[in-house]
């Protein structure tokens, strides 16, 4: 008789899994699969380092050939590309996501993004404009607390970032065979794909990873269980023998020999799990590099601590400048969506987004549901960031303080199940008109540092959200979701006004002035998590992602973006590890690259 294995049994087997992993005496239990990846504090360049792979002879005398700073959607495929020649050390400040149920299984989205511990997956921070989002900060990145949608970017934007396309077609398929798939679609998001249809959103382009005007199904990183697949996986594509991967590894700065014509990157100094320093050296073999891929956030960041940026802003901080460059900061963007609360008439399934309709007017709608509360967590302590907070409508439409929301989550298990019944449509503006800037608030990596989008600060911005949020009225007005919905909320105003009592930021609401879109787009902005820029290419950093002024340092990541490709960027931050991988390879050993 075969054993049949339900979703919500995964956690119990994972634990169970980890216990026995332990039991019989393995250092760590994901060594059988990724025997390269270790802690930090087992990092030794020293001959008296007989577990860690760093403490070989070859790396002790010679250094690494690529040090990666950041293990995440950009670092895994690029570190798996590169160390197929060539000796490779992956540096992530957070841990693994393997047994982490909140990361592994799509119905605990909303409760890894609510954690706001110190060694929680996703690292909370709110930008000085009053919207609350969210860093990566463990091994696989973004892929470990995204929404998993998978699309191609348009032609347009391939040729925008200046990409060979040939090459960009050879990198995609590497990463969809190994981590992506069709979706099954949900009730409701069958229900909206329609429903864009019947609005004039077309025509039906199906299921398909390309970018096409009109509706489509994109991919997803969540197989038929519910199980996510990370970034992480691509490192079994790897060579083994030259890879090593340390976690809780926080790089604190970029080391430089300035005694050249330019300053040149010799190695990063980090510290382990312990708080231990350590210092990793690159080898002085021609073609040698530090690569840093740890975001939009995170690489401007670590540029700026290593002494690349305004030099009246290092020397506040008393950071010695290493160059120069006035722009390392500026340009940050992030594209503003804006969420219209879909009160449901049954239950319906969880589901991230699996639709998109993609409008000639810069405007994206999208959908999630089903993410407030289940039988099994809803007594769970989600924090103030829980997507719950935007399914109820129950809270009194008054300003949200963090006392209003603790004594939300003291009671909010005596609410029925039913009143947790919602979803939500999801508008975005593509190509942000409007842009803020990034500067440090300390010196402690840890620490964010103050970030501004300065969203709907051009006009252009808010005249797009207007016409999108026209499209959702048009849209809750199909048949597909009316059906969905309870009578009593047929009107389009009823439901702005629960959107905004729902939304969760901490801009001044104005919740009696909903016959304003314009007001309504301004008080009810949040992310999508699809900030971007930073690190600008021709200003930051060359075509092929070197940092101008310095030698042997790259940035390949989503900063250097000056739009966020296709509907959502998660696929085209895979494919530019790989194809950044294959790039430096043939650039440094023609045919002998293998690629």
């Amino acid at each position: 008789m075969a054993l049949l294995v339900f979703p919500s049994m995964m956690i119990s087997i994972s634990l169970f899994l980890l216990l026995l992993t332990f039991c019989q005496g393995k250092t760590n239990y994901w060594d059988d699969e990724y025997p390269f990846i270790r802690y930090a504090s087992s990092f030794s360049p020293s001959p008296a380092s007989s577990s860690a792979s760093s403490g070989s002879p070859d790396v002790r005398e010679k250094g690494y050939d690529y040090i990666i700073v950041g293990g995440g959607t950009v670092g895994c495929p690029l570190a798996a590309t590169l160390s197929q020649k060539f000796r490779v050390l992956l540096l992530e400040r957070g841990g693994v996501p393997f047994a982490n149920p909140n990361v592994t299984f799509l119905k605990n989205f909303h409760i890894s993004l609510a954690d706001v511990s110190p060694t929680s997956a996703s690292q909370f921070f709110y930008s000085s404009d009053g919207v609350y989002n969210a860093r990566a900060r463990v091994l696989g990145g973004g892929t470990c607390i995204n929404a998993g949608f998978y699309t191609r970017p348009s032609a347009r934007d391939i040729k925008l970032l200046n990409l060979d396309a040939k090459l960009v077609n050879e990198s995609y398929p590497w990463i969809e065979n190994q981590i992506v798939r069709m979706p099954k679609l949900s009730s409701f998001q069958e229900a909206v794909k329609d429903g864009l249809l019947d609005i004039g959103i077309s025509p039906d382009n199906g299921f398909t990873y390309d970018h096409l005007y009109g509706t489509k199904v994109g991919g997803t990183i969540f197989d038929s269980y519910g199980r996510r697949r990370t970034a992480v996986e691509l490192l079994r594509s790897a060579n083994r023998k030259n890879l090593d991967v340390l976690i809780h590894a926080t790089v604190q700065k970029i080391v430089f020999d300035k005694t050249g014509k330019k300053p040149r990157a010799v190695g990063v100094a980090f510290k382990d799990e312990t708080g231990k320093q350590h210092q990793a050296i690159l080898s002085r073999r021609r073609g040698s590099e530090i690569i840093v891929s740890s975001g939009a956030i995170g690489s401007p960041q670590l540029l700026l601590l290593s002494g690349i940026g305004p030099k009246s802003d290092l020397e506040k901080l008393n950071i010695p400048v290493v160059h120069n460059n006035y722009f390392v900061g500026k340009g940050m963007a992030d594209n503003p969506m804006n969420a219209v609360y879909v009160p449901f008439n049954r239950p319906v399934e969880p589901s991230l987004i699996q639709t998109v309709g993609i409008t000639k007017m810069g405007v994206y709608l999208e959908a999630s549901s089903g993410f407030g509360q289940s039988t099994e967590n809803i007594s769970c302590n989600h924090g103030i960031l829980s997507a719950e907070i935007g399914q109820l409508s129950t809270i009194p439409p008054k300003q949200r303080t963090r006392e209003a929301i603790e004594a939300y989550k003291r009671n909010k298990r005596n609410f029925p199940q039913e009143v947790f019944n919602a979803g939500f449509i999801l508008e975005k503006i593509a190509s942000p008109k409007s842009t803020g800037q990034l500067s440090l608030s300390n010196t402690n990596v840890d620490d964010n540092p103050n970030v501004s989008f300065n969203y709907f600060s051009h006009p252009e911005d808010v005249q797009k959200c207007v016409e999108g949020i026209r499209l959702v009225e048009k849209l809750l007005s199909s048949k597909h979701l009316t059906n969905l919905m309870p009578p009593e909320d047929e009107t389009f105003r009823k439901l702005l006004n629960m959107s905004v009592r729902a939304n969760f930021n901490l801009i001044p609401k104005h919740t009696n002035d909903t016959k304003s879109v314009e007001q309504f787009c301004k008080d009810t902005v949040i992310t999508i998590w699809h900030y971007h820029g930073g690190c600008h290419v021709g200003k930051v950093v060359s075509p092929d992602y070197e940092v101008l002024g310095v030698h042997r340092l790259r940035v390949i990541d989503g900063s250097t973006f000056s739009l966020s490709p296709g509907t959502n960027p998660q696929g085209t931050l895979l494919m530019m590890g790989r194809y950044m991988g294959v790039k430096i390879l043939r650039q440094r050993l023609g045919r002998a690259s293998g690629f």
